[in-house]
């Protein structure tokens, strides 16, 4: 880096949308999303044992949301090789993956890194785990609204996935899919995690509403 250069830089234009660095983030956020599948596995598979079939898709939450950052990054990298799509299909599966990847990279992000925490403070050991998935989920969150200013979705698609984040907890916490946590605070605290974590869900809509009218009023 040359003398002179602000750290605003950092999170310019120039800097994220470089080839370089979306291609970093797409493959870091891809083997995220591997060991996040892995992580979640037997959960997974004790569900497919116990439960309906389709209650699976709502077991792996964070994984499915680096997923789909992952896919939103991956359109930013054919903006830079081919130029933007331009078919209504392709617009509205592209806004579609942006709003989700949005809302839940957000929600998964700070609900992970809350419930690590709140863990520890019950005297759950964090140990070096806790700590990678603390600046992992940190990263989710802070990644999304990073590159929610180039995202193109509209108002069908945060409905859209409104309704399956919503759906989601209600899975969770009506269903019992919610990702494991430790004894003491679903012993404790489940009422708290069910009404937090639909709280997150909130926040993050209104949060993708925020961002699509500022960026509405002064397109970057």
């Amino acid at each position: 880096m040359h003398q002179g250069v602000s750290i605003s830089y950092f999170w310019s234009k120039d800097f994220l949308l470089s080839k370089k660095m979306l291609w970093l983030f797409f493959i870091t956020n891809l083997l995220g999303t591997v060991y996040g599948y892995e992580w979640y596995w037997l959960q997974m598979v004790d569900t497919i044992a116990e439960k309906p079939l389709w209650y699976v898709y709502f077991v792996p939450d964070s994984p499915t949301a680096s997923l789909f950052f992952t896919l939103s990054v991956g359109y930013l990298i054919i903006d830079r090789s081919k130029g933007n799509g331009n078919g209504k299909i392709y617009q509205a599966i592209r806004g579609f993956v942006e709003a989700f990847a949005l809302i839940t990279s957000f929600k998964y992000g700070i609900w992970a890194v809350t419930m690590i925490w709140a863990g520890a403070w019950q005297g759950v050991p964090v140990g070096w785990d806790g700590w990678m998935l603390t600046c992992s989920h940190l990263a989710m969150a802070v990644e999304a609204l990073l590159f929610v200013r180039w995202y193109t979705y509209r108002v069908p698609a945060i409905l859209i996935v409104a309704c399956w984040t919503l759906w989601n907890d209600f899975m969770d916490y009506e269903r019992g899919v919610f990702p494991r946590l430790p004894e003491v605070l679903v012993d404790n605290y489940y009422a708290n995690i069910e009404g937090f974590t639909i709280g997150l869900s909130i926040t993050g809509i209104l949060l993708a509403f925020i961002c699509l009218r500022l960026r509405q009023k002064k397109p970057i």
